[in-house]
């Protein structure tokens, strides 16, 4: 291959840029020693140089050299890369495209041999043993960008080990083949076989479960392959996830394979050659810790089977099994599966109002609601927990709901179910890291916005008696700061909201399901209606799972007992105590601290690390501030921890190891005085409800406007009220 003089360097070392992060994506990176390479080529800045040095180093990996000339007719020619595919499974080759003409449509490809022929159906069969499709989705296009040099993507699927031989045919539009049969190529591959690798995965207790697998061989490529991977196995995502006795597909060679069961397990790295034959591996669950053997059992009340990073269409969505695997997999006990507005009516299929028939106690997974795509979203989505009935009156999908979410909450706690706002950081940006923090947020996105307004009323529960609207405010997956901040100012104006985690898989993280957990403390055995009601007396801490703060007590009263309210006669000292554990890793990781705390990962163990120390922070907050602080020793050992801080008037006090994981509080009063509100604090959620109105009485319908505007000065009326009996600061 020629390198082609005349191409600019940066509109090249840009595309080139996007063919690595795609590469990335799908599970198949180029060896760090191209990626060096390339980055030294494209640091030579804007030169004749530098795009030839692009050229030199991406060539080599081609497996087509596509020209298109001045009439745009198409020529194709084998590229020098090994032809070399896997008995089924997928591998990604670069193609080479030499744009003379500046054409902008789309590259197509095409193989009789991945398409149903004319002869007979055994010749049919015979031939038909390739899958083939262009990498064309984001970070790439579907066309051409125009430029004389880029480099696109093909994906090869091979059903046969051996040598088969497959013709491709290339084109950019009708007619533009070139003349004679120019862009055709016949290419013979070496389709290398697949062995099968059983994999025997055990618990900590040596029973029989699912585990996490990335198995990556020494270039890193991904197996199997993650391009056109189908459920349950995800092409978002490195990792997939067998039970005991289950299998892989490897051809033969050297792999690394990590192994894990969710943050509370240490990743183990087995070392695997395969050669010519059938191979049986053992794993067996190392845990760091467990909370639930302290009665803490974790849950990610946020997580979707349709939408965003995966399927979108109407007709699809995963499945309760598949879904199942992904919990049980990260050792997630409680799994909340919410239907939203992608796949909506396929989805609400699996609702039952109970749990879903794959549950396998302890590991629950039962379908709800999340307003999102429809109704109220707009102000904020809601996530709906425990509901008898997922569709709301009037309607039997997404399309007839309120537009006011308090209509929504009023609905939903009529049948026994608790809600709060999802992603409650996003509309709550500020220029800050300080908590709490009295600026004064935009409110114009779909996170924790109409909570200001939401927190101040009470609505008829099953029975008729009155409750709060908003039983909890997600946390753990937007930016801490941001969540935090409007929870502590609504705690702090005498509103008891409890925090809950969650992870928003796979729109906000697609990673895996229970980046973001509550730990709720049970008595007895796990049951998804108490694990609910758990979080809406708060008896839970959040976190990333990296850390925890179990029995968190204030004297002899532990969190979400007795309405989590200690009594005091007078003012005086406290006892804080709670057992605490970290686990951070040998190395800092250096990358994740330094970040920005709204880049992700927003909470993470790393970002709590103090300096380059194995140690991370435990804080006592009261009201919101820090008034005492113990350094933990990250290395994953339960510690017992104790603190003795002074109370002076009735306040809330929690712990935290920020951003890793919080608690929800414990309420002190002293000589049964009320408590005493912050007037800063109700100043910010009073300025914030007319801010939140500014944004949001546009999307209010004309025949909820009403109950629009008496909900919103009902909230100012409640914290004008507080304001005029708060404390001064």
């Amino acid at each position: 291959m020629s390198v082609v003089a005349g191409v600019e360097a940066q509109p090249l070392g840009a595309q080139v840029r996007r063919v690595m992060e795609a590469m990335e994506l799908s599970g198949d990176p180029f060896p760090e020693v191209i990626r060096n390479a390339l980055a030294d080529a494209m640091a030579q800045g804007d030169s004749q140089h530098a795009s030839a040095a692009l050229q030199k180093i991406l060539d080599p990996l081609c497996l087509f050299v596509i020209q298109i000339n001045p009439e745009s007719r198409v020529k194709a020619a084998r590229g020098p890369v090994t032809a070399q595919l896997v008995e089924q499974g997928w591998r990604q080759f670069l193609v080479k495209v030499v744009n003379e003409a500046g054409v902008t449509a789309a590259l197509r490809v095409q193989s009789p041999n991945a398409r149903r022929l004319h002869g007979s159906p055994a010749e049919d069969l015979a031939n038909r043993w390739l899958e083939l499709a262009s990498f064309d989705s984001q970070p790439l296009q579907p066309r051409l960008s125009g430029l004389k040099v880029e480099y696109r993507i093909v994906q090869l699927y091979s059903r046969d080990a051996g040598k088969r031989e497959a013709k491709f045919t290339f084109d950019v539009g009708q007619g533009t083949q070139d003349l004679g049969f120019r862009s055709e190529v016949d290419l013979l591959f070496d389709c290398l076989p697949a062995q099968v690798v059983t994999l025997r995965v055990r618990d900590e207790n040596g029973q029989a479960a699912m585990g996490c697998f990335v198995i990556r061989d020494p270039q890193g490529r991904v197996y199997p392959s993650q391009a056109k991977r189908l459920a349950p196995d995800f092409s978002f995502h490195p990792q997939v996830y067998r039970a005991d006795g289950e299998h892989v597909r490897l051809p033969d060679g050297d792999y690394s394979i990590e192994f894990s069961r969710g943050p509370e397990s240490l990743v183990q790295t087995q070392r695997v050659s395969v050669h010519g034959k059938p191979l049986t591996l053992s794993f067996s669950v190392k845990r760091w810790i467990d909370p639930s053997r302290f009665g803490y059992w974790s849950g990610d009340h946020h997580i979707h089977a349709a939408g965003c990073a995966h399927y979108t269409k109407p007709s699809e969505g995963v499945h309760p099994p598949d879904m199942m695997r992904h919990i049980l997999g990260e050792d997630l006990k409680v799994g909340c599966n919410l239907t939203w507005g992608p796949c909506f009516d396929y989805q609400k299929q699996f609702f039952c109002g109970d749990l879903d028939k794959v549950s396998e106690h302890p590991y629950l997974l039962r379908y709800d609601i999340e307003v999102s795509g429809f109704g109220s979203h707009q102000s904020g989505h809601l996530c709906l927990l425990r509901l008898k009935e997922q569709i709301y009156p009037g309607g039997d999908s997404m399309h007839h709901w309120p537009t006011l979410g308090l209509n929504t909450l009023r609905w939903s706690r009529r049948q026994g179910a608790i809600g709060g706002p999802a992603h409650s950081g996003w509309g709550l940006k500020v220029d800050t890291e300080e908590l709490p923090n009295y600026i004064i947020p935009p409110f114009d996105g779909i996170g924790a916005n109409e909570y200001i307004v939401d927190v101040t009323h009470k609505i008829p529960g099953p029975d008729g008696q009155l409750v709060p609207a908003v039983d909890f405010i997600s946390t753990v997956d937007t930016p801490y700061v941001w969540e935090l901040n409007i929870w502590y100012h609504t705690l702090n104006a005498g509103f008891r909201t409890r925090i809950s985690g969650e992870t928003d898989f796979p729109c906000i993280y697609g990673e895996r399901v229970g980046l973001g957990r509550s730990y709720v403390k049970l008595d007895g055995r796990l049951d998804f209606d108490e694990w609910c009601e758990g979080i809406r007396l708060g008896r839970n801490y959040v976190g990333d799972g990296r850390s925890h703060l179990i029995n968190f007590k204030l004297n002899d009263t532990l969190l979400g007992e007795n309405g989590s309210e200690l009594r005091l006669d007078q003012p005086g000292p406290v006892r804080v105590s709670v057992n605490a554990a970290a686990l951070l890793d040998a190395t800092p990781n250096r990358l994740i601290k330094r970040r920005p705390y709204d880049e992700k990962p927003y909470w993470h163990i790393e970002r709590a690390r103090i300096g380059d120390s194995p140690e991370v922070p435990v804080e006592v907050l009261v009201n919101g501030h820090p008034v005492a602080r113990k350094a933990l020793v990250g290395d994953g050992v339960l510690r017992d921890l104790t603190f003795d801080v002074k109370i002076e008037r009735s306040s809330w006090v929690a712990l935290r190891i920020l951003p890793s994981s919080h608690t929800n509080p414990i309420w002190v009063t002293v000589g049964d005085r009320p408590y005493a509100v912050s007037r800063r604090s109700v100043e910010w959620c009073l300025k914030g409800v007319d801010q939140c109105w500014s944004q949001k009485k546009g999307f209010i319908k004309p025949d909820e406007l009403r109950d629009a505007e008496d909900a919103y000065e009902h909230a100012r009326q409640t914290y004008r009220k507080l304001l005029a009996a708060a404390e001064a600061p």
